[in-house]
């Protein structure tokens, strides 16, 4: 009796770096998807990307930053200047998911016993040693601070991510400090990284410059990301993006391009 051969196996989580294996060989270069070109308006210059080999990164839209409750709003910060980016993602993600861009949260996701937290890191949350820090249950709900699994780490309800989006703990300002978000983006044969989130001249610039200085090209979508610190430091940031690490547009810009006829 014949037996039909089995068809290759994947062997990967994305097309852009998987093999595929049968029972007498491993094809370790099988065809990769196409170039999708997409020209996207921004500055310094106009960019063109591979919508097969791009991520959009979207930092720290948590409620402790951008929620009344949390712990800005806890510590005598305002935190509505941080869901600015709320409605220009609400309108870019779907669009991007509808065009196979994977979608990566990065947020900070403590463990409960702060092993793995240095003095330096704790200091940033409790400068006198005394109040609510990280890990500590604010005053309003309870929810400890930037700890996985409670709501004050939670990603706001209005930007719930799908099951198809991947989550990243960090632990630091940079999400790829003691993270796996560069192996994730690797193993999906990312090369540009789209970034959005708060705060635009914190954790979404070191994010940026992290994932500069590992090669990946960078695009900073201003209107999906905000700060509560002062207008300096969003025009600083800006500037420095611009001058050193990447690009500049936003998300009008980016639904403009989606909706364009393609480069072929």
């Amino acid at each position: 009796m014949s037996t039909v051969p089995l068809p290759p196996g994947p062997l990967g989580v994305s097309p852009n770096t998987r093999w595929l294996a049968t029972p007498t060989e491993v094809d370790l270069a099988p065809p990769l998807p196409p170039v999708r070109r997409l020209r996207i308006a921004a500055e310094p210059q106009d960019v063109v990307i591979d919508l097969a080999r791009t991520a959009i990164v979207v930092i720290d839209m948590q409620n402790d930053f951008c929620t009344p409750g949390g712990w800005v709003d806890h510590i005598g910060g305002d935190p509505l200047p941080d869901r600015a980016p709320i409605e220009p993602l609400r309108r870019l993600l779907p669009a991007l998911r509808a065009d196979g861009v994977p979608v990566l949260w990065v947020n900070w996701g403590n463990r409960p016993d702060l092993a793995n937290m240095p003095p330096n890191q704790i200091h940033l949350y409790k400068p006198h040693g005394h109040g609510v820090g990280l890990g500590d249950p604010l005053p309003s709900n309870g929810a400890r601070v930037l700890e996985k699994g409670s709501w004050a780490a939670a990603v706001v309800d209005e930007l719930a991510p799908l099951p198809g989006d991947i989550a990243v703990d960090k632990h630091r300002i940079s999400g790829f400090w003691d993270t796996p978000l560069d192996s994730i983006l690797r193993n999906l044969g990312v090369r540009t990284v789209l970034f959005a989130g708060v705060n635009t001249d914190q954790c979404v610039l070191h994010s940026l410059t992290d994932a500069n200085f590992l090669g990946y090209g960078c695009v900073l979508l201003s209107d999906c990301c905000a700060t509560t610190s002062p207008a300096f430091c969003t025009e600083a940031t800006l500037w420095n993006v611009k001058k050193c690490f990447g690009f500049v547009s936003d998300s009008a810009r980016v639904l403009d391009a989606l909706a364009a006829p393609r480069d072929a």
